[in-house]
């Protein structure tokens, strides 16, 4: 087993107070009114509201190794009550609101919650019975409320009778996050104050730019440790300042508001600004599309001339006058301050990423997972390699095991050393096995390779690989995510295991394909529009030769199967991190794709 000499602070508790030590009066967390405004609350106002729910929780009990969860969506009383849990030495176990009741009441038992708080009455009411069935839970109270029943009160019973702090040793476990799996139940992902303190230290050393004046825009969800260790418990290490998100349909118009110079997303983010951008080109045209294309152009010209060391006065004018015109148009749509971002979840696609690079709006690729809190390799400011996701981030070693992959294979499955590594499923000891290796180290299930540098190529899934009938490996998730960029695709899952051939479920931009029928006066209704050939082979197509300049002939899909029901987690096909439950969606649509591979 291996020893790792930590950083401090080696604890969430300490992390916290040193910040509130250090920077009473910097804002912290920023959260939408009714009018539409955001209003600020400093460290030493939040610091406050931990103490006095610390107090509360202790008047209920909760003590060292008890567990403490929440139904609610990124809000102050979401990191209130975390600090508030760890400073009592329990354990956080954070949920999505967004969730089916049967999984809401398997976590809590599996967990064995004491305290549950809810954000809203409305899921209260779903909840309250949980009370009776589940035999570790004592209360539930609400967040959006008053009276006995509210979070508030809790707040208040600890005003007036207040509990220091207690400091965790680095390795209790600070919560459990539970990772919503593609099959069966979740599994609670135990993670320690060492985990997600060493995660976000080692994030931080990334990015020697950030300082307490860097400002984010929440987007990403705290109940999955992504958003925890990139974004809260960083911001929170620097005496910096996040604005709240008020819903994933509102992010363009809240970067405007909170005008973040740094942001933590998802490739799914950046895509959807990439793909408007596209759209809205192509609609304007004239003058704004010539601008637009000769940038675009002048920014490679840019790139291969700097390679060369050289540099061209016309290319460089051409890019200046795009750049004023209209990148920066684009730049002040996401805030006009933005000097970096991170992405993680899913590999960025390397155009689109040079392409934010290019207009100054620099994506640094990352890579991690749950159970390493979830960190693993980051490109950095100062040392990052585009179609890479980095290199492992201090005090982590990345190894590739190749006697996982097929004979000649330059790639292998990641395996991972490091503080990072969550310390067991909850509950689930055959589990742990599976993936921990004898010496400490977690296998990820993903394949990848290292350069001569050490920055990491993530090449697919070891699960996710399919093998053709012809015995030729498939990697279909980088091929979906390219297939995605097509102006008429909003997701697509390629399928053709065992099988002589590929084909490709699509799921149309519904939007897209109802502006071209009303170009070109055809009828407006989805399954009739999908039936017409016209639309299937302007979709088709377009996918084969997007898929032709990258990938081989036989990875390809010959046929294609049109939905016009999308993947959503209320439909059961994406995870709470938006990734594709794979067989659950060739389960729903079994029929169609035998249809396809009995048509001659």
């Amino acid at each position: 087993m291996h020893i790792y000499q930590l950083d401090k602070p080696d604890n969430l508790v300490a992390l916290l107070e040193e910040s509130l030590a250090k920077y009473p009066d910097n804002l912290l967390f920023g959260t939408k009114n009714r009018q539409g405004v955001y209003e600020w609350i400093t460290y030493r106002e939040f610091g406050k509201r931990v103490d006095n729910l610390r107090g509360g929780l202790a008047q209920l009990e909760v003590t060292k190794g008890d567990a403490v969860g929440i139904i609610a969506n990124n809000r102050v009383e979401w990191a209130v009550a975390s600090f508030a849990t760890y400073g009592l030495g329990g354990r956080f176990v954070p949920m999505y609101e967004a969730e089916l009741l049967h999984v809401w009441k398997y976590i809590v038992k599996d967990s064995g919650i004491k305290i549950l708080f809810v954000s809203k009455p409305e899921i209260f009411e779903k909840v309250k019975d949980f009370t009776k069935d589940i035999s570790s839970l004592e209360k539930i109270f609400i967040i959006e409320s008053t009276g006995d029943g509210s979070m508030a009160a809790v707040e208040k019973w600890g005003e007036s009778k207040p509990v220091a702090s207690l400091r965790p040793q680095p390795d209790d476990i600070a919560g459990l996050i539970y990772t919503s799996g593609t099959t069966g139940d979740p599994k609670g992902v135990l993670l320690s104050h060492a985990n997600l303190t060493s995660n976000s230290l080692a994030g931080i050393k990334k990015y020697p730019e950030l300082n307490e004046t860097a400002r984010t825009l929440a987007i990403l969800p705290w109940a999955h440790s992504y958003g925890q260790t990139a974004e809260l418990h960083a911001i929170i290490r620097l005496g910096a300042s996040m604005g709240l998100a008020e819903s994933a349909a509102t992010v363009a118009a809240d970067l405007a508001l909170v005008k973040p110079n740094w942001l933590v997303a998802v490739p799914r983010v950046f895509n959807r600004i990439y793909d408007g951008l596209q759209k809205k080109m192509e609609e304007t045209g004239g003058l704004a599309k010539t601008l637009f294309d000769m940038g675009v152009a002048a920014a490679q010209k840019r790139r291969e001339l700097a390679a060369q060391g050289k540099s061209c006065f016309l290319t460089n004018l051409k890019f200046k006058i795009a750049d004023k015109v209209v990148f920066a148009k684009v730049r002040e749509k996401m805030g006009g301050r933005l000097m970096g971002c991170m992405s993680g979840s899913a590999a960025m696609n390397p155009d689109i990423a040079q392409f934010f690079f290019d207009i100054g709006i620099p994506i640094y690729d990352c890579y991690g997972m749950t159970e390493t809190s979830p960190a693993i390799a980051m490109n950095a400011s100062y040392a990052y390699r585009l179609g890479t996701v980095g290199q492992a981030i201090d005090k982590v070693k990345i190894v590739i095991d190749s006697s996982v992959v097929q004979e000649g294979a330059t790639d292998g499955e990641i395996v991972v050393y490091g503080p990072n590594v969550m310390k067991g499923y909850h509950n689930k000891p055959e589990q742990t096995r599976e993936v921990m290796t004898g010496d400490g180290g977690i296998r990820t299930g993903d394949r990848g390779r290292l350069d001569q540098d050490g920055y990491l190529y993530i090449t697919g899934r070891i699960k996710e690989q399919f093998k053709l009938e012809n015995g030729k490996f498939v990697f279909p998730a980088a091929m979906e995510e390219d297939i995605c960029l097509h102006p008429y695709v909003q997701n697509a899952v390629i399928y053709g295991e065992n099988r002589p051939y590929t084909i490709c479920l699509v799921v149309p931009d519904f939007a897209a394909v109802e502006a071209y029928a009303e170009k070109n006066q055809l009828p407006k209704d989805m399954d009739a529009l999908m039936e017409r050939e016209e639309i299937r082979s302007l979709i088709s197509n377009g996918i084969t030769e997007l898929l032709k300049k990258k990938y081989g002939g036989y990875e390809i899909p010959k046929k294609f199967v049109f939905l016009t029901e999308n993947f959503t987690l209320e439909n059961g096909l994406l995870t709470q991190t938006m990734k594709l439950k794979r067989r659950v969606v060739v389960d729903r649509f079994k029929e169609h794709i035998e249809a396809q591979y009995a048509k001659k």
